[in-house]
């Protein structure tokens, strides 16, 4: 078979679905854009600091499967991928070797994606603020990206564009023992079959599943339709298979299974001939000739030996029958129906409020039939991180990735409640991703230079709604009688930059001062703040969003650059021992948080979501050691860890990090000296 979407130009003697914007002008096939970008490790999680710098010393001895047993595994860490899923699988085909990532290309067992279904549902998760529920509004980047992107029908065209590229990039990471599954619903599955069948090739269509997710309603006209589709597809001729079973249903074994042994084991009957004419054999020294035209099933010697287990015994007219006891079954072969799945109840211990989170047991079905422990599964719209706790449960190496940040944040808390999860890295594109955007489409593919870092300064000083001012070193626009720093696109802010900026403040006699930045330096907090109010300077960090980057939501007008949370911890030291306390936090935008979630806020820590420390940082990524974060079956947040003792006297730096109740994180870095 030819390479799918390679095929050149558009063949009206082939038959395939065509939508405006697959083939150009010149009936040429639109290539997918490739971009490889570079990752940076944004945090690594359940490793401690020593496991991990021990690493290069056992890089010599056989490895393990998995990381955290007793050599860690060098090779491979489980990773949750922040970004857009289609630079995240080009990224992934090349690999990355700053962070010891080989490239993936046909290295991926198995892939299921559960993809919006273009019917313009609501991208909206029941969140928590303290003890009590609230529906968290997709972020304008999420929400842009979903409903325009992906679109209700009239936005079909792009929807069916978006899949092609995605899947087109999805089968070269396929392995080719590996299988793709595709979750979908009635409005998209039957055209997503035909790219699928484009794709991977009609013959590697092995089955549509229908899942009945509920057992009926009747709120529309006509029959209701109660179930979702989810179509397998094989890279190869020999894919991973293993079948899967159910349990007997009561009716089947009150049918069958009617038997029962003294030792209270449940059995059935069963013929013990066969199609094929067939010679006599003795049956407790009885001479028994088959039914006409058929044989039994086993040698004499191999009848003798049933007879002597009472696995076989004859009936009351005189015919044998096989014993079979019902625990040696396996179960009921399971079909492409599945209705014995329901869906993801809310008072269920799995439930994460993602309005669509698919139960664990429906991955847990999927991954046992299609990879074997240790092999790789990957889910390029992880939600709410349903695939992954699978795939960590059940001994599999994994990758997830979805666009938004809140959906990351449920996941790693879903996979820290795992028990015995094995280490993982929290990744994104970052600064990689922004440059790329700079130079290919803001630039326009101009390369760095005086002109491309003016047009980049201009451009977010204008969506900062500034006028642009000349002149200066650090200060690239005003608002308001505010000044304005902004920050560039491939490095953290740093204190240094900061104070420069600062100081040209106060040369000029300036009192007040914007700083505008994608990242910042970890552990910059309010000190500087204090050290610019010293100075005459009244000092403002705000957040340049990914918004930024998507040129739907800048034409749309809404871009909002919001303010640094505000954080306060302190330490408690007995000696050796440290602990970490928290002691305020403050969202300083009020458009930020919306009136239903103000109403329901009762203290400071109702903000806090998840918190975390570095007890060794050393300004490099940040390694959670320790965490604590909010569960339905524990909503209250504690504000002090549990004590560090270090080993070693000497003087360490502690970084702190908070994930609030919108996905946004702020850090603070703290010293201590030990005796």
């Amino acid at each position: 078979m030819a390479e799918a979407g390679q095929q050149g130009y558009h063949n009206s003697n082939r038959v395939e679905l065509v939508w405006p914007g697959k083939y150009d002008e010149q009936g040429r096939l639109r290539p997918v854009e490739r971009v490889a970008l570079p990752f940076q490790v944004v945090e690594t999680i359940n490793q401690s600091r020593a496991t991990r710098e021990q690493a290069p010393l056992l890089a010599g001895l056989p490895p393990p499967l998995f990381e955290g047993q007793a050599n860690p595994d060098t090779s491979w860490k489980n990773k949750l991928i922040w970004g857009d899923n289609k630079y995240v699988m080009a990224s992934l085909l090349h690999g990355d070797p700053s962070i010891g990532l080989e490239p993936l290309a046909g290295k991926m067992d198995l892939i299921y994606i559960d993809p919006p279904f273009a019917t313009g549902q609501n991208f909206s998760y029941r969140a928590q603020v303290g003890d009590e529920d609230w529906v968290k509004k997709a972020s304008l980047i999420e929400e842009t990206a979903y409903r325009d992107t992906w679109g209700t029908w009239p936005r079909l065209d792009s929807y069916l564009q978006v899949m092609y590229e995605r899947l087109l990039l999805m089968r070269e990471l396929l392995a080719e023992r590996g299988s793709i599954y595709v979750h979908l619903d009635d409005t998209v599955g039957h055209y997503v079959k035909l790219i699928l069948d484009e794709v991977f090739g009609n013959g590697y269509f092995q089955s549509q599943i229908i899942w009945q997710r509920v057992t009926g309603h009747s709120d529309r006209q006509g029959f209701a339709i109660n179930h979702d589709i989810i179509l397998h597809y094989s890279k190869g001729d020999r894919m991973t298979w293993k079948p899967q079973y159910q349990g007997y249903d009561e009716a089947y074994l009150k049918m069958h299974y009617r038997g029962v042994d003294s030792d209270g084991r449940r059995y059935e009957l069963d013929q013990i001939s066969a199609a094929g004419a067939g010679p006599a054999r003795y049956f407790f020294g009885k001479l028994i000739a088959p039914p006409s035209g058929t044989h039994w099933r086993w040698s004499q010697d191999r009848i003798d030996e049933l007879c002597t287990q009472g696995r076989i015994v004859l009936t009351r007219g005189g015919t044998p029958r096989y014993k079979r006891y019902l625990d040696e079954m396996p179960g009921k072969l399971i079909q492409s129906i599945w209705a014995d799945i329901p869906p993801v109840n809310s008072q269920a211990n799995e439930d994460t409020r993602f309005d669509t989170q698919k139960p664990e047991a429906l991955l847990e079905r999927i991954i046992r039939a299609s990879s074997n422990e240790g092999d790789l599964v990957a889910d390029f719209f992880c939600g709410s991180g349903t695939t992954m706790a699978v795939a960590e449960k059940l001994g599999r190496r994994w990758i997830g990735c979805d666009l938004s940040r809140y959906a990351i944040q449920v996941s790693r808390k879903r996979l820290l409640d795992v028990p015995g999860c094995r280490p993982f890295q929290v990744l994104n594109l970052g600064k990689y991703e922004r440059r790329h955007w700079q130079v290919n489409i803001l630039n326009g593919r101009q390369e760095d230079g005086s002109q491309a870092i003016a047009d980049y300064l201009r451009f977010i000083v204008a969506l900062y709604h500034a006028e642009p001012a000349g002149g200066y070193v650090h200060l690239h626009g005003q608002k308001a009688g505010r000044w304005v720093h902004v920050g560039g696109v491939d490095a953290p802010v740093t204190r240094a930059e900061i104070m420069d900026a600062v100081r040209e403040c106060q040369a000029n006699r300036y009192t007040a001062l914007d700083v505008l930045g994608w990242e910042w330096e970890m552990g910059l907090h309010d000190t500087v703040r204090e050290e610019a109010r010293r100075m005459g300077v009244d000092l403002r960090l705000l957040f340049i969003p990914r918004e930024v980057m998507d040129k739907r939501a800048v034409q749309a007008g809404d871009v909002r650059f919001y303010e640094l949370a505000y954080l306060k911890t302190s330490l408690l030291q007995d000696r050796q021992t440290v602990t970490a306390r928290l002691e305020d936090f403050i969202i300083p935008n009020p458009d930020l948080v919306p009136d239903e979630v103000r109403s329901k806020i009762r203290k400071w820590s109702d903000y806090i979501d998840f918190w975390a420390v570095d007890w060794n940082y050393r300004q490099d990524t940040f390694h959670n050691e320790w965490q604590t974060y909010r569960t339905r079956k524990s909503p209250t947040l504690r504000l002090i860890s549990d004590p560090h003792v270090y080993a070693e006297p000497g003087a360490y730096r502690i970084l702190v990090k908070v994930i609030d109740i919108f996905g946004n994180d702020t850090t603070q870095l703290l010293e201590v000296k030990t005796p």
